[in-house]
């Protein structure tokens, strides 16, 4: 099962924050869990951001029997149609990651964002993508992260070609810190 992570802030602090219309989102904070729903960022018609909730985890590829929460692999066909049609790209807010047993945020800002994407089938929902932990960590603490997004690149996630936008997926890009909870 995927390890939670969590978003302690209210929804007017994540719009601020990733520069979104909260839209009237009531998210108040707390742990998010495979399968349950947390406002994510979309993008609207020209440059606007709203913050909707969709459910963590999409339906699995036609072989599959779990909800899919990560997106490990950026190649694989169950995932290049979404990469590359930015209309389902995303913005995941975060204040924190689980890592085996430690905690992690980023150093420089309360709210942050991952990179997802989002489908909506029978349930919207969506995925985060990951890549290679950052090197400062044992590799038995962080294997592996979620892509961490900085302020600068959210425009480019969100809207650019997917050219530009698969150089966003690379570990050590945002300096992280490990939380105590």
């Amino acid at each position: 099962m995927a390890a939670p992570y969590r978003l302690d802030a209210a929804a007017v602090q994540i719009a601020a924050a990733l520069g979104a219309d909260g839209g009237g989102d009531v998210w108040t904070g707390g742990v998010v869990a495979p399968s349950s729903f947390a406002p994510v960022v979309v993008r609207g018609t020209g440059r606007a951001r709203f913050l909707v909730p969709r459910q963590w985890g999409v339906p699995p590829p036609p072989r599959g029997t779990h909800v899919v929460t990560h997106v490990r692999n950026c190649a694989s066909p169950f995932w290049i149609g979404t990469l590359r049609h930015t209309e389902f790209r995303c913005l995941v807010p975060a204040t924190a990651f689980r890592g085996g047993a430690s905690w992690f945020g980023a150093i420089d800002r309360p709210v942050f964002a991952f990179a997802g994407i989002w489908r909506d089938s029978e349930v919207p929902s969506f995925a985060i993508l990951t890549t290679a932990g950052d090197g400062l960590y044992p590799a038995e603490t962080l294997p592996s992260q979620p892509v961490i997004l900085r302020p600068g690149d959210y425009g480019t996630w969100l809207s650019a070609d997917w050219k530009l936008a698969q150089d966003l997926i690379a570990p050590g890009r945002v300096p992280l810190r490990a939380i105590d909870y």
